[in-house]
């Protein structure tokens, strides 16, 4: 199969399909495993979205996964190739996260959870996708290994941290993608490459093995091409797939929009996009409320010194950091650094206001079905307008602000390409209640078709 062959299977199939095919036509998971592997190595951008090569032990995985399918097992993601984010550990393999300096730590000696379920149902890891270095940026530049392309807009960012995640899928060399999400870091590049990504309640899919950015706000998430891509995958990571609930109905559904509350300093191509496809979903029955939310302000108050991302990294890294200048990205460095000054008081101060802040939000969305908001509040920036330190940090902090919300209020969220014909890649974002993740899937895959306009 010839990687334009499998690019194009890919931006047909979802999971269940590409699993449907291999099993009524006959293919072994191993020829399928082999061209991934070859449209992986000989893919221009290959070396900038699998930083480490494709998995040389897949073809001996997929062979594994043959012989239980000639077994007769029903395997929930059998023959699937999926690629993990490079901050998320394999027996036998480095972590690097993106950086340098972590690849002298040597290989890890065991497999974080997420990539024994995964392989317990039979999918098959075909490579580590590069990422911004230790995760902390939400703009996907990586000066170590290289910045990944952005498939759905080849001269802007790619969006991050989980770059190569979302650019494996989008360039199809990937059925989907693990990655992490502290600040959004899965959504903004999934909407910054047209695809759907999917972020847990924190916490609910296991952590074990991930390295860490901030203990308070990371989770795993999932990036693929459709909403019940994540769906299946999600079911797999958190073992909960017999509770999956009924699929509702739109007409049904009471959804809060914070649009409004969130427009300042938004993109008015993102604003014109979003608005188009909530207007669908109003046009089909969908019960919409414009929602005042001062949430803006206040997750400003707890961003104020820096975050949580600086002050966790910088107290897990602190040993590590004398003498590292010429070995990180510098503008990774600058962020780290500012945790430093956050004193134990102001740390109690902010996980205070976030209390604060869960429980005001509860009161005021739980009594909705899911809430509306852009994914992120600008378009993906041209590459050639990072260059500067202080556009970088403006438009770093412009796509973490809507996306990160999710994260401090503790919520499950998915974002859903509503990008109009010819124009710039936008997401839409379903956010859910805390814990209610599989409900919120079944209401999003309900909206997908009408948010991407696919009603004909």
């Amino acid at each position: 199969m010839s990687h334009d062959g499998l690019n194009a299977a890919f931006q047909r199939l979802t999971v269940e399909k590409m699993k449907c095919d291999l099993e009524t036509s006959g293919a072994s998971v191993r020829d399928l495993i082999n061209a991934v592997l070859t449209a992986i190595s000989v893919h221009p951008d290959g070396p900038r979205i699998f930083p480490h090569g494709p998995d040389s032990r897949a073809p001996d995985r997929a062979d594994r996964v043959d012989a239980l399918r000639r077994e007769g097992r029903d395997l929930a993601l059998g023959g699937i190739p999926i690629s993990i984010k490079d901050n998320i550990a394999q027996r036998g393999v480095p972590l690097c996260a993106g950086s340098r300096f972590l690849k002298n730590d040597g290989p890890a000696r065991n497999d974080a959870e997420v990539v024994s379920r995964l392989e317990a149902a039979g999918a098959v890891i075909v490579g580590r996708t590069n990422m911004t270095e230790l995760a902390f940026s939400g703009l996907g530049i990586n000066p170590h290994y290289g910045t990944p392309p952005n498939p759905a807009a080849p001269l802007c960012a790619p969006g991050g941290s989980s770059s190569g995640a979302a650019a494996s899928v989008a360039a199809g060399l990937a059925a989907a993608a693990i990655g992490t999400d502290t600040s959004g870091s899965c959504r903004i590049p999934a909407a910054f490459c047209n695809i759907v990504g999917f972020k847990p309640t924190a916490h609910r899919i296991s952590q074990n093995g991930v390295f860490p950015l901030s203990h308070s706000l990371d989770s795993v998430g999932i990036l693929a091409r459709s909403v019940d891509c994540c769906a299946t995958i999600d079911a797999v990571l958190a073992d909960d797939g017999a509770r999956a609930p009924a699929r509702p109905s739109a007409a049904g559904l009471k959804l809060a929009d914070l649009t409004e509350a969130l427009g300042m300093d938004s993109d008015p191509a993102v604003t014109t996009a979003c608005a188009a496809a909530i207007e669908r979903l109003r046009s089909a029955g969908v019960g919409i409320e414009t929602l005042a939310m001062d949430v803006l302000p206040r997750v400003r108050t707890i961003n104020r010194e820096g975050g949580f991302g600086s002050v966790e990294l910088f107290h897990h890294l602190q040993e590590r950091l004398s003498g590292i200048e010429g070995l990180m990205d510098p503008r990774v460095l600058r962020r780290i650094r500012k945790g430093e000054s956050i004193s134990d008081d102001s740390y109690r101060t902010m996980r205070n206001l976030r209390a604060e802040l869960i429980d005001s939000a509860r009161a005021q969305l739980d009594c909705y079905d899911a809430v509306l908001m852009p994914t992120v509040a600008i378009a993906p920036p041209q590459l050639s307008d990072l260059e500067a330190d202080e556009d970088f940090d403006r438009i770093n902090l412009l796509a973490l602000r809507n996306a990160g919300i999710a994260n401090l209020l503790d919520r499950c969220a998915v974002t859903i390409p509503c990008t109009q014909k010819q124009g710039v890649p936008v997401g839409l974002t379903l956010m859910g209640r805390h814990g209610d993740d599989r409900a919120l899937l079944a209401i999003a895959s309900v909206l997908e078709p009408l948010i991407r306009d696919d009603r004909g």
